[in-house]
């Protein structure tokens, strides 16, 4: 063999040789067709990939360790670089881009989303981006050893993508300037730099991800994302996902980290649930008193109670159990009514249609609060049909008759009331050890109906048949003795 032809031997070793190396790369061990990590084991973290493609800002509402950070720089790494796999369903930018990638201060800015793009302090360059498309790299000025300021990344279109990192902690004014295409949150953020942030994105039609376990609880941020307002509600999405929708956490571990987390952490850190942490009304897991939904027996005693208002009006159901020697009957929520704007007409036909025959009581303040011109609403009401009586108002006692039944296991509540876990998730205290007066309306429905509507109860009638009466057939009378 000639020395030309080892040499063009020895090149086409080393091309395949760089292939291999650059297969191995983390991005491209991220989300493969098969295997026990196949991306079909991962549908949580594909419908957030794919909703990038019909809205303009998504959150990653995900219990730790599921791979939420992981989802991000993946996604900020396509984007950057144009490597998009064949299967990739959310939006493409098909020229480079710019990028904020955002993390609370420097310190986790560097050891978490730095060394998710880039790599660990101690192995660079073995982040999700591949190593060779890296073009420079440019220092933190007066940051933590190690951090870096910005990446210039290779893209396929043959320019360049800037990645910017940077904190929370700079303040807004540091996120005003120029436009962005893609701006990655991880940790939840300010409302007034997420909003800032947000502004960059008009003039490329860009995105924004926003990815993190819930622990602040139902902040402006979450709760911008997870009830927006109609106008905003299009262009936003939400996935929440869990340790139970990704194969790669060790059972074992799950339940001796589990025995370890405080009671109002739980579902946030496991679940992707916001949590309230400490000023929770009620601290207690969802997974605790959240059940099924099942056919309420007709045996069991039923009531409603009802909160009102313009703006907003809200009603819940609950089913007795019977009580057994071992225990006490258990209060089941069934049903619920949420509607806002509406005249007392409506509400009434709504609640009437769940059963005219079950009792209820309403907010002894609808006494002296109107709707329209000064009419009184419970009188409102009872003409409309309805059985109803004022409930006792008192809030503290009601609120530990509630704790009493919850921390008991003798309240639950069926999965379908999705707004009244809404309002539960929110349901706190200020710092001033004030209830919160805001999204409370089935909150305090429940206060009325554990107070006094229990009292109220009554099992469903049985209906009452029609007395027979008999009919002779007058052909089959017999002449008898007289004939």
């Amino acid at each position: 063999m000639s020395a030309e032809v080892a040499a063009l031997d020895t090149s086409a070793e080393a091309i395949l040789a760089e292939r291999e190396r650059r297969r191995a790369y983390k991005l491209h061990q991220f989300f493969p067709a098969l295997g026990p990590f196949a991306r079909d084991h991962y549908a949580k973290h594909l419908e957030f990939f794919a909703a990038g493609a019909t809205h303009k800002e998504r959150l990653f509402c995900a219990a730790n360790r599921v791979g939420k950070s992981e989802a991000g720089a993946y996604e900020v790494t396509l984007h950057a670089t144009g490597l998009y796999p064949d299967w990739w369903p959310g939006k493409r930018f098909t020229e480079p881009v710019e990028v904020w990638a955002v993390g609370t201060n420097s310190q986790t800015t560097r050891d978490i989303v730095q060394a998710k793009l880039y790599g660990p302090l101690l192995a660079p360059r073995t982040g999700m981006i591949p190593a060779h498309l890296i073009l420079q790299t440019t220092l933190a000025r007066g940051g933590l050893s190690g951090s870096l300021e910005s990446m210039a990344v290779q893209h396929v279109s043959g320019g360049t993508s800037i990645i910017g990192l940077k904190t929370y902690e700079q303040g807004r004014s540091s996120f005003e300037g120029t436009g962005k295409h893609v701006v990655w949150c991880d940790e939840e953020p300010p409302e007034d730099c997420y909003t800032e942030m947000l502004y960059r994105t008009i003039t490329t039609r860009g995105l924004a991800l926003v990815t993190f376990t819930p622990l602040q609880g139902l902040s402006n941020v979450v709760k911008g994302f997870i009830e927006p307002d109609d106008a905003a509600r299009p262009f936003k999405h939400v996935t929440q996902a869990g340790w139970a929708d990704v194969p790669h956490l060790d059972e074992d571990e799950k339940r001796a980290v589990l025995a370890t987390t405080p009671p109002w952490q739980r579902d946030a850190r496991t679940k992707g649930i916001p949590s309230l942490g400490a000023g929770a009304i009620y601290p207690i897991p969802e997974s605790e008193f959240v059940v099924d939904d099942f056919a309420v027996p007709d045996e069991w005693p039923r009531a409603y109670a009802l909160d009102v208002g313009w703006n907003r009006t809200a009603a819940v159901w609950g089913a007795i159990s019977r009580p057994t020697k071992e225990a006490e009957g258990t209060v089941y929520l069934y049903a619920e009514h949420y509607r806002a704007e509406a005249e007392p007409a409506v509400h009434a036909a709504a609640i009437r249609g769940r059963g005219t025959w079950v009792p209820g009581v309403i907010d002894p303040a609808s006494r002296g609060r109107t709707q329209k011109d000064g009419i009184a609403l419970l009188d409102v009401y009872r003409e409309l049909g309805l059985d109803l009586e004022p409930a006792n108002h008192a809030v503290d006692a009601g609120l530990y008759a509630v704790w009493t039944l919850m921390s008991a296991g003798r309240l639950k509540v069926m999965r379908s009331l999705q707004a009244w876990l809404r309002e539960y998730r929110m349901y706190r205290r200020d710092e001033t050890g004030k209830i919160v007066k805001q999204d409370d309306h089935l909150m305090d429905a429940t206060r009325y109906l554990v107070m006094t509507g229990r009292e109220r109860a009554k099992v469903k009638p049985v209906p009452r048949e029609e007395p027979r009466v008999l009919q002779f057939d007058q052909s089959a009378i017999g002449t008898g003795w007289m004939t």
